[in-house]
C-alpha cells in the first residue's frame, strides 16, 4: 500500500533534479555562444583594420625623380655640316633621311650614305645613322634616368650580339655623357668586309646611338677601324650636346630650393637699420638723462 506513494516521491525527485539541471545547460550554452560571438567580432575588427591599412597603403603612389630632359632635337639637325662632310662626304642628301617614328617626342633617327666612286680603283662606302631616345619618369616603371640606363645596356648588348659579326670588341669611353661605350666588329656582305662602329651614350634620361660603318668596294682597301671609331665618337658627342641644348632654359628638373625674394631682403635691411637708429636714439636719451642727473647732484 505504501509502494505507490514511494514511487511518486522518487519520480518527483527525479523531475526536480532534471529541472534544476536545465538552467545550467542553458547558461553553459549561452556562455559558449557569447564567447563565439565575441571572438567573431574581434576577428572582424582585426580583418577590417588590416583591410583599411592595406587600402591606405595602396592609395600612396610612390614618387619618382623628375626626368631631366623634356624633349629631343630633330635627329637630322644634330650634326654640323662639317661633321657630315667628314663622315659622309659624298652623301647625295646632306639633310639626311628621317626614320619613321610613332612618337617623335620620345624617339627619332636620321641616316646618311656616301659612295665615293674612284672607277677602276674601287670606291669607298660610308653609312651613318643617329638614333635618339628619351625616357620619361613613371611611377610604375621608374625614373627616366633609370629607364635610360636600362636602354643603354640593352643597346650595347644588342650591338655585341649582331648576327655573323666577327672580332667583336666593346670598350667604355670617358668624356661623352654619363655613360658611353664603343662596340666595333667586322661584318662581311657580298665578299666585302664592312667595319662597323656602334657608339652608345647616355645623357640623363636620353640615349644616343651612332651607327657608322665603312667599306672599300671593288678592290679598294678597307678603311681604318680606329679612325671610324673616333668619327663615331665625334658624332655621338655632337648629338649629345644637341640634346642638352634643346632643353636649355627649362629642360632640367627644379631642385626644389626657393630663393628669398630681393624685396624681402631689402625690407629686412630697412628693419635692421631702423632698429639701429632706435637703439642709438635710446642710448643718446639715456646719456642726456645721466648728464642732467649728474648736474643736479653737483648743484
Amino acid at each position: 500500500m505504501h509502494r505507490p506513494a514511494q514511487r511518486k516521491r522518487q519520480l518527483r525527485s527525479r523531475l526536480l533534479v532534471c529541472a534544476a539541471a536545465v538552467p545550467v545547460i542553458l547558461v553553459a550554452g549561452c556562455s559558449s555562444d557569447s564567447g563565439s560571438d565575441s571572438g567573431s567580432d574581434t576577428s572582424k575588427k582585426d580583418s577590417g583594420a588590416k583591410s583599411s591599412a592595406s587600402a591606405k597603403s595602396g592609395d600612396d603612389t610612390p614618387s619618382v625623380e623628375m626626368a631631366a630632359y623634356a624633349k629631343l632635337p630633330e635627329p637630322c639637325d644634330v650634326l654640323s655640316k662639317k661633321t657630315l662632310g667628314d663622315l659622309v662626304p659624298e652623301a647625295k642628301d646632306k639633310s639626311g633621311k628621317a626614320g619613321t617614328s610613332s612618337d617623335t617626342a620620345l624617339r627619332g633617327s636620321c641616316s646618311w650614305d656616301s659612295l665615293d666612286n674612284n672607277g677602276v680603283d674601287g670606291s669607298q662606302f660610308r653609312w651613318l645613322r643617329v638614333s635618339l631616345m628619351r625616357f620619361e619618369s613613371d611611377a610604375s616603371l621608374g625614373s627616366g634616368a633609370k629607364r635610360a640606363q636600362d636602354s643603354f645596356a640593352k643597346q650595347v648588348a644588342d650591338a655585341q650580339a649582331t648576327k655573323d659579326a666577327k672580332n667583336v670588341k666593346a670598350e667604355p669611353v670617358q668624356g661623352v655623357g654619363q655613360q658611353a661605350t664603343l662596340v666595333r666588329y667586322d661584318l662581311k656582305k657580298d665578299k666585302d668586309t664592312f667595319k662597323q662602329q656602334t657608339f652608345v651614350t647616355r645623357v640623363e634620361n636620353a640615349v644616343i646611338t651612332v651607327d657608322f660603318n665603312g667599306a672599300g668596294l671593288a678592290g679598294d682597301k678597307s678603311p681604318d677601324a680606329g679612325k671610324l671609331g673616333k668619327d663615331a665618337q665625334k658624332a655621338a658627342k655632337e648629338a649629345a650636346d644637341a640634346v642638352v641644348a634643346a632643353n636649355e632654359g627649362g629642360g632640367k628638373a627644379s631642385s626644389g630650393a626657393s630663393d628669398k625674394p630681393k624685396s624681402d631682403d631689402k625690407t629686412d635691411e630697412k628693419k635692421s637699420e631702423d632698429k639701429k637708429s632706435d637703439d642709438k636714439k635710446s642710448d643718446d636719451s639715456k646719456s642726456d638723462d645721466k648728464k642732467k642727473s649728474d648736474s643736479a647732484t653737483k648743484s
